[in-house]
């Protein structure tokens, strides 16, 4: 849903809802009546009946008579209407659940007035209003509870149908969809060439599902289409709040924020970008190599790199109003997603991938911004390993999911916590390459001189106890000893 629309497309529009034989089921016409309770009813069923039939959206019309579809005008004002002390948009938004989009739009039809409201279908769960699901049975608004068929078939659908398959604009003339994606991106990420002509150009982006043949007339630009390569993504309305926020802080909290971006782009015509910026914000250290004098990131560009795109491809799209962070520390970096974690945190190094976003992961790993071998969280912890920093820490805060990165500590001043989760990553690291801990490779992975190996032999008893590792053979000796996680 866009949140804004050409006075010619909302002339189109309502022409094409007026030329229906009937009023439908996702389609609601009326001349003044502007009660709120009525309106609250009407979205809730006419949002669930347009998932129902297939539609993007459901719209009511003020300004057409019911009878013959006439434009005969309206004195229904939205921005003027009120519940209480409460603006009309607010106490409808905050009586429904989950909260779908709905846009208020005002043309002038034949010298009349005319308001289109445009709601988006539901894609996770039924739209309640006031506690209560609602349906269109004919032309009527009913209790979705009344008709059981109807409310399975809806369940069916919401559980077969894929984010990326819903509609984030619909009907668009070619020059628009041209307007809206960045398809120059689309084909400079793939490394082919540009068609010839804008025929060509749309019939590639149709066969990759970023957009679709229209049932009335243009273009639709699928969530698929609009997330990756749109120019701006608040041009698609909610899928706004799904831009990357970048927040750089002052110390260690978030009182006091320095910087603050929220990345325009789509995640895939932007994600160049946003790293290369990201990148800049970044604390270094200069070292010296070879009697030169070189700038080495405090991060490894890799990990930042991979938790990025996990937390776009793994976010949970039915959690409106929340989309990833990207937070900035003196000590550390957040990377957060909403959704909580298709498997256990800390399981992320040995778990086969697994994504809620399909087709979003597979375009973007042909983009070659991520990898769909389920190695990412690997590489991280490698890289992590490789520059001896403090393990990253993942986690699952109700309703998200976060991976911390921690910049660098030396090992004395290291906690218990921090030894611990080194410990275990190592094993799980190892025992993914068929591998194991021992004593020489925590070692290493602390950067410890052989001389002070009962300072590394004291971590591994801790983490045993903690039962985070084990013996791989308890019965061997001291000096063959090996381990693996705790559930291997």
């Amino acid at each position: 849903m866009t949140t804004h629309h050409s006075s010619d497309y909302l002339t189109d529009l309502v022409s094409e809802l007026c030329n229906l034989s009937s009023e439908t089921e996702w389609v609601e016409f009326k001349e003044n009546n502007a009660d709120p309770e009525t309106i609250g009813k009407n979205i809730s069923a006419l949002a669930n009946s347009a998932a129902l039939e297939g539609k993007a959206f459901a719209y009511i019309v003020w300004g057409i008579r019911d009878q013959d579809h006439a434009v005969v005008g309206t004195t229904f004002t939205p921005r003027r209407e009120r519940r209480g002390n409460e603006e009309l948009e607010n106490w409808l938004l905050r009586l429904l659940e989950p909260r779908i989009d709905f846009r208020f739009f005002n043309a002038t039809i034949d010298a009349k007035p005319v308001v289109l409201l445009e709601i988006a279908r539901p894609t996770g769960q039924p739209v309640s209003f006031s506690g209560v699901k609602y349906i269109r049975v004919g032309s009527y608004t009913k209790n979705l509870k009344s008709f059981s068929e109807k409310e399975r078939a809806l369940w069916r659908i919401f559980d077969q149908t894929p984010f990326e398959d819903g509609i984030a604009a619909e009907r668009r003339r070619d020059e628009d969809v041209l307007k809206l994606l960045d398809y120059p991106a689309y084909f400079d990420l793939l490394e082919a060439p540009l068609p010839e002509n804008r025929d060509a150009i749309l019939s590639v982006l149709a066969n990759d599902n970023i957009i679709r043949r229209s049932e009335a007339s243009g273009w639709d630009v699928t969530n698929l289409g609009a997330l990756l390569l749109a120019r701006r993504l608040a041009d698609f309305g909610r899928l706004g709040r799904k831009a990357v926020r970048v927040i750089q802080y002052k110390g260690a909290g978030r009182i006091e924020a320095m910087k603050e971006r929220e990345e325009a782009k789509g995640y895939a015509c932007g994600f160049n970008g946003l790293i290369s910026y990201i990148s800049g914000m970044l604390p270094s250290n200069e070292v010296i190599d070879q009697a030169l004098r070189v700038t080495v990131p405090m991060f490894p560009e890799v990990a930042v790199r991979e938790l990025l795109a996990n937390a776009l491809i793994h976010q949970d799209f039915s959690i409106t109003g929340a989309g990833p962070m990207f937070e900035i520390f003196d000590d550390r970096l957040e990377i957060t997603n909403p959704g909580e974690p298709l498997v256990a945190t800390e399981r992320f190094v040995d778990t086969p991938p697994k994504s809620r976003n399909e087709a979003l992961a597979s375009l973007m790993r042909r983009f070659g911004i991520c990898e769909e071998r389920g190695s990412g969280v690997d590489r991280v912890v490698t890289e992590i390993e490789i520059f001896q920093l403090p393990a990253p820490l993942f986690e699952a805060p109700e309703g998200f999911t976060r991976a911390v990165l921690f910049a660098h500590k030396p090992l004395a001043k290291m906690d218990k916590a921090d030894r611990m989760r080194a410990c275990y990553l190592h094993a799980c690291l190892k025992y993914v390459m068929r591998d194991f801990l021992t004593n020489a490779s925590l070692r290493k992975r602390f950067g410890v001189e052989d001389g002070n190996k009962s300072i590394v032999s004291r971590y591994i008893k801790e983490a045993v106890e903690e039962n985070l590792i084990k013996p791989y053979a308890p019965g061997a000796s001291r000096r063959m000893m090996r381990y693996v996680p705790h559930w291997a």
